[in-house]
């Protein structure tokens, strides 16, 4: 948040509108990251094989770098590494999610998960209160943390909330920077079951 001097990662999907391409460039010129999060968020399309995963990854990186002049290098699962979606989806193969991340690597991105969440997604607009008081108990205790916030239209509350997460999070002595493929990081474990 710009007015806060704190850096952030959006980790963004493919959207071709004038507000999206405004919102991916003010991203790159603010000095934030701009991350993947596959072009299209469709788990009926991404999770089918690993090829189409990566070609909706790959989509996203020719349509940021064109759009911005920057390809990302930084990437986040829907739904986290550790998602049983895919099995609704890809029921043959029991090691996709292992065979993406190899993808990926071979691709040379890092992906992340993380560490806090504010559990803004656990509804459409959750209670600012609630984002504020889940946020703060889940990062305490975390040297590094990594928190999922979500940022869409619906989500005024988690706007509303961050001026309070981040004064008490500076209070407690933690500082913000952006996420890079040389971060901290944190990978869900995966088990296959």
């Amino acid at each position: 948040m710009k007015q806060h001097n704190v850096p952030a990662t959006y980790f963004v999907n493919g959207y071709d509108t004038v507000f999206a391409h405004r919102m991916y460039q003010r991203i790159v010129d603010e000095g934030h990251e701009l991350g993947n999060h596959t072009f299209s968020h469709d788990y009926d399309v991404i999770y089918q094989s690993p090829e189409a995963f990566m070609d909706d990854v790959l989509k996203l990186q020719d349509f940021l770098e064109s759009s911005t002049g920057y390809r990302p290098q930084v990437f986040r699962f829907p739904a986290g590494s550790n998602n049983r979606i895919y099995r609704h989806v890809q029921r043959e193969n029991p090691y996709i999610m292992i065979e993406i991340m190899q993808a990926l690597r071979e691709k040379g991105m890092q992906y992340f998960d993380w560490s806090s969440s504010s559990t803004d997604a656990a509804a459409v607009t959750l209670d600012t209160d609630i984002i504020i008081e889940n946020t703060l108990k889940y990062a305490a205790g975390h040297h590094n943390a990594i928190i999922l916030f979500h940022d869409s239209g619906s989500k005024t509350t988690t706007v509303q909330a961050l001026p309070t997460i981040i004064r008490n999070l500076k209070a407690r002595g933690y500082s913000f920077d952006v996420l890079s493929p040389d971060s901290f990081y944190v990978h869900f474990n995966y088990l296959l079951y």
